[in-house]
């Protein structure tokens, strides 16, 4: 997300906080540690160098301490730093969804994310934004063990979010979902790529369309970091959101809503044809778009309108 083009901005939701250029006098003021990362660009425009992973990570720090009320957010060397922006878009466009379910937006929701990663960022937006609770899952330990981190030191989150490793990687909701348990929705942000090989390419390109005088790496630093498994799995996108969708037919009367962001627009028919195969009853898709990205939100559901009217009776 380019800092300084309110024309990529303003297609974000129209709730989202983040639809005019960043406020970095209020955003320093906060965290004093971002002005280090803060320079005026050539049409005189404060940015930050969005190629810098520090700089990324900083910035999103102080966001989350003026706009959310978040101390201490912090995430360990070379995992995935997500832009903030984007990821208040997917809680905003659910909010819309169980909005429709004529479902109110308070404590009384419980989402399921899927691979919250080492920064926990679903789970905290939406409680900020809109008091949800969260079971955060996750395969990789050392994730887990940092949004611990980050919950601990932020009392009010105690309460709102749990978290759970995944130790079966090949599963999804298998080992997570109890038979006690009732989920409002479910939201994933999947591993793109099929290889390792391909994130870095992609990698690759992405800091070079950042910072165009660097030379294309076959190592890149990532701006945004990642590993293994929040970039690539075997499969890929398509792989993993096909597998996502055989498992939640296992717990159609679980969750009112399932979700997934979908990255490749051209996965989007095996998508369709995989849901008709395990009679989803409702399938929606929301677009999406951040700066030159477009990208989309599936959701499906296994109730029909009356049960789902009646889900939070």
């Amino acid at each position: 997300m380019k800092a300084n083009d309110n024309s990529e901005k303003n297609i974000l939701h129209p709730r989202n906080l983040h639809r005019e250029r960043y406020d970095f006098e209020k955003l320093i003021s906060n965290c004093p540690e971002l002005k280090a990362f803060v320079s005026v660009n050539k049409h005189g425009i404060e940015t930050i160098d969005f190629s810098n992973p520090n700089a990324v990570k900083t910035l999103n720090s102080a966001l989350l301490q003026t706009y959310y009320g978040i101390q201490n957010w912090d995430i360990p060397k070379n995992y995935l730093c997500p832009p903030i922006p984007g990821r208040a878009d997917y809680i905003h466009y659910i909010a819309d969804l169980l909005a429709e379910s004529k479902i109110p937006n308070n404590s009384d929701v419980l989402g399921l994310d899927i691979g919250t990663g080492a920064n926990c960022i679903y789970p905290i937006l939406g409680n900020a934004i809109y008091n949800w609770s969260f079971v955060a899952t996750d395969i990789d330990k050392k994730a887990i063990e940092n949004c611990s981190k980050i919950i601990q030191a932020n009392p009010k989150l105690i309460d709102a979010i749990s978290l759970q490793q995944q130790t079966e990687p090949r599963f999804i909701f298998k080992n997570i979902i109890t038979s006690e348990d009732r989920f409002t929705f479910t939201m994933c942000n999947p591993p793109f790529h099929a290889s390792a090989e391909e994130a870095n390419k992609s990698a690759s390109r992405k800091v070079s369309n950042l910072n165009p005088k660097e030379k294309r790496n076959t190592n890149p630093v990532l701006n945004f970091g990642g590993q293994n498994a929040e970039l690539w799995c075997n499969g890929g996108e398509i792989g993993f959101i096909t597998q996502m969708i055989y498992e939640s037919a296992k717990y159609a009367s679980q969750v009112l809503w399932f979700t997934t962001l979908v990255s490749k627009k051209e996965n989007l028919p095996a998508i369709y044809k995989t849901l008709k195969k395990v009679n989803a009853v409702s399938v929606k898709t929301i677009d999406m778009a951040q700066g030159q990205k477009n990208s989309r939100i599936v959701a499906w559901s296994f109730l029909n309108e009356s049960e789902k009217q009646k889900w939070l009776l």
